[in-house]
């Protein structure tokens, strides 16, 4: 199964859809547990170091990734939760300070699986290309191929 990525030109939108094999139930397990997010989360080339992560309403999270070029850290804060359902959490890049998105993860069961959906919302087209440039789509398909991976095995 692939990951498709939907950058609509001139918005500020990320749209990310995927379908593992899988429940609502054990995706969403796997991709909320701190202990388990360093294994799937960002390229593979990169090292992950979570320091916070509490998926809850007002719960909030931090990550480094690291490379023989630097660190690169993001936060943020959950704003709603549903359990197997929804995740609604904001997503701050610490290099580009400022630029808060909005994320709106949902899992949809499906014949096969689970069907992953993530809406990014970018406060500016500007941002939203930047990251682009910056190589997310790279950071986003490792991702998801990893937590497909990591799903499998812990299924």
């Amino acid at each position: 199964m692939s990951t498709t990525i939907n950058t609509p030109a001139g918005t500020p939108f990320v749209e990310v859809t995927r379908e593992f094999d899988a429940t609502p139930a054990q995706l969403f397990k796997v991709m909320t547990s701190k202990e388990l997010l360093g294994q799937w989360l960002g390229p593979r080339d990169l090292e992950a170091e979570i320091q916070e992560y509490d998926v809850r309403p007002g719960g909030a999270y931090r990550y480094i990734h690291r490379d023989a070029d630097g660190e690169y850290a993001f936060r943020g804060v959950f704003h709603s939760v549903e359990q197997d359902k929804m995740v609604i959490q904001t997503f701050e890049w610490e290099g580009l300070p400022g630029e808060v998105c909005i994320e709106k993860m949902t899992l949809e069961p499906t014949e096969t699986g689970v069907l992953l959906r993530q809406r990014s919302v970018f406060p500016s087209v500007e941002g939203r290309d930047m990251s682009v440039e910056y190589g997310m789509a790279d950071g986003i398909n490792d991702s998801m191929d990893r937590l497909a991976e990591l799903v499998a095995k812990e299924s």
